[in-house]
């Protein structure tokens, strides 16, 4: 009986997997960090993304990502390379937060708060519904981005001149009706869902595989070389879901822009290569992007760890 008792009572050795009764509570899992983390990265690479929007809906023109910053610059001066940057924010408030929400929420609870490891597939499928659920809820911010960013290109005439995020959520309410926070909805849950893959899927594969490899540590350099992985894969999967969905939510009232008929006019007017027009500047935007978003992300995990 004592040997039992003292059985029962002794501490579990070191490095078992034996959880204590305190271990076993539910631990609310801080599923807001990746909005915060990516938002903190959009402040820093805005300017590119902007240039990549111009890029992706010129026509004919040619002009190069530099060559686009020069007439920017030359035309509007160097302020308006962070024109949207509000609509930038709150899309990153919106749909990264609740795509790193599903994924990390979901990752929690499949590996039982992180004491198993997680299949390839079920990141996959993490990574599906969150870009899907992140997309559906950052569209109409998505939309009020573009216009805002594209305005610079337009005869004043055209512009939609939204002051803010905010105004850019009325005037889209009050000018198009409900019906136009959806409009490029369907590409725009491709292309999160092919984000989300190549961001978060392939971020959390690759950073596994380095660590496992037994010549990285869970460090800032890891976290470096998962991201850009990431932030590869996550340009190559999206670029011709993206050009379709910018020159969708760009389109003037009035003009014919369903994905179909999208693609069928870029197709036939611009041939193939269209498609993955701004391809440079898009991964020169999202590798400084991806990687910064992991490196805030483990910093702020760090501060605020799962309780």
């Amino acid at each position: 009986m004592a040997a039992a008792a003292s059985a029962e009572s002794s501490p579990p050795a070191p490095g078992s997997l034996v959880r204590t009764a305190d271990d076993k509570k539910p631990k609310g899992h801080r599923w807001y960090l990746g909005g915060i983390a990516s938002s903190m990265g959009t402040l820093c690479t805005h300017p590119l993304d902007l240039l990549k929007v111009h890029l992706q809906t010129q026509k004919g023109q040619g002009l190069t990502m530099l060559g686009m910053a020069r007439n920017v610059r030359e035309h509007h001066g160097l302020s308006k390379l962070y024109q949207g940057l509000s609509a930038s924010v709150m899309r990153q408030l919106t749909y990264s937060t609740v795509r790193f929400g599903v994924y990390d929420s979901g990752k929690a609870y499949l590996t039982d708060n992180g004491t198993k490891p997680l299949p390839v597939y079920q990141k996959l499928f993490l990574s599906f519904w969150g870009g899907l659920a992140g997309g559906l809820v950052g569209n109409p911010s998505d939309i009020v981005n573009v216009r805002m960013q594209n305005d610079l290109k337009l005869p004043p005439n055209l512009r939609y001149n939204y002051r803010h995020a905010f105004h850019g959520y009325y005037r889209l309410a009050t000018v198009e009706g409900f019906a136009g926070f959806g409009r490029g909805l369907n590409m725009n849950l491709s292309r999160a869902v092919m984000m989300t893959t190549g961001q978060l899927a392939v971020y959390d594969q690759a950073k596994t595989m380095l660590i496992g490899s037994g010549l990285f540590a869970d460090n800032i350099l890891t976290h470096f070389a998962a991201s850009t992985m990431a932030g590869a894969a996550a340009t190559l999967l999206t670029m011709p879901v993206d050009v379709v969905k910018t020159r969708i939510m760009k389109a003037v009232e009035g003009e014919e822009c369903s994905a179909v008929n999208m693609l069928r006019q870029t197709y036939q007017q611009e041939g193939v290569l269209a498609f993955f027009k701004g391809m440079t500047p898009a991964f020169v935007r999202l590798a400084p992007q991806t990687i910064l978003t992991f490196l805030f992300l483990e910093q702020l995990r760090l501060v605020f760890p799962v309780r």
